[in-house]
């Protein structure tokens, strides 16, 4: 949680991901990674990605709000943000874990 204790609006960007924000301040309030091992993992490829489906189901207003809050500190400290397109008409918001730092 980014603020402890806050009253918050969650949104639900995928199955492993809940983001919760202030509106009003247009902040984000807390992060929440389910299954951290599973999404955090890498591939034999590179990060693992997946699609924040939840981004689908918001108003226009607040799929903007989240998206702009999501590419911002502290969220893009954990999140990295990107798009996969497979068309040219169409792109599917996904995001990765970032690693965390190493402790000293």
């Amino acid at each position: 949680s980014f603020a402890p204790g806050e009253h918050a609006t969650g949104i639900e960007l995928s199955d492993h991901l809940l983001l919760r924000i202030n509106k009003e301040e247009a902040r984000a309030v807390g992060l929440t990674i389910f299954e951290y091992s599973l999404v955090a993992q890498p591939t034999e490829v590179g990060p693992r990605s997946f699609p924040l489906n939840g981004l689908a189901e918001l108003s226009a207003e607040l799929r903007e709000l989240t998206l702009d809050i999501l590419q911002r500190p502290p969220v893009s400290n954990f999140l990295s943000l990107s798009g996969y397109t497979p068309s040219a008409f169409e792109t599917v918001p996904i995001t990765s874990i970032r690693p965390l730092p190493a402790a000293a």
